[in-house]
């Protein structure tokens, strides 16, 4: 299927907008959540209907623009930036309350605050299901260790016990955690969070994979391996 101008757009928009992002939450990420989300909506039943592909596609392209980690200084122009983009594009009303709907409640932290807790759509499930896969598995580990890097955090440190259940507020408040905590404040939890059936099938391997990797991890921080 040739992609659409407002497609290409986005595209171009969201590469330019994460241009200087570490390498995980780049435009890599972006693409690949763009199409697992696509694969999720076919499995999930969903390409029938061009009108929510088209939601899939741009809410999963323009999802990570203005993402909090990457923002030193709240500005609103920032909120504004995918809004203003769907406007110029000309999307129509409906698909554009839709994409910004999902984008708004999808992240992890939004759950935890209840934002997420709502009547979700379709749409909606096979975008945040393609994201949250994408943070788990073997990427996910990759991608774990790449962020923890960038912002100088410790590895591990047997210590520092991870927060199990934390506020939205807290979550956020990420100075004193280690990197491994971060699989047991979050990436952990992702499977069971899953929202669509085809999410929850593909969470299964990666989640093992996760659990395994920990398990070895442990064993040779404490010279056991």
């Amino acid at each position: 299927m040739a992609k659409s101008e407002t497609v290409r757009n986005a595209e171009k928009l969201m590469e330019s907008a994460m241009r200087g992002n570490d390498a995980s939450h780049d435009s890599a990420h972006v693409f690949r959540v763009r199409n697992i989300a696509l694969s999720l909506a076919v499995e999930e039943g969903l390409s029938s209907s061009p009108y929510s592909m088209e939601i899939v596609e741009l809410a999963a392209l323009l999802h990570d623009i203005g993402d909090y980690k990457y923002v030193s200084c709240r500005d609103l122009s920032e909120e504004k930036i995918v809004e203003n983009f769907l406007e110029e594009e000309g999307v129509e009303e409906s698909k554009k309350a839709k994409i910004l709907q999902i984008i708004k409640r999808m992240g992890f932290k939004d759950e935890l605050s209840g934002i997420g807790n709502f009547e979700y759509f379709p749409e909606f499930g096979v975008v945040q299901d393609a994201d949250r896969l994408d943070a788990i598995g073997a990427i996910g580990i990759a991608r774990c260790f790449t962020f923890g890097g960038s912002r100088k955090r410790v590895l591990h440190d047997p210590a520092i016990k991870p927060r199990l259940d934390v506020s939205k507020e807290e979550y956020m408040k990420k100075e004193e955690q280690t990197t491994v905590n971060h699989f047991h404040e979050k990436l952990l939890k992702l499977k069971d969070l899953m929202k669509t059936k085809a999410g929850q099938r593909r969470a299964e391997k990666r989640h093992k994979f996760m659990e395994d990797f920990l398990k070895e991890f442990y064993e040779e921080w404490d010279g056991r391996a």
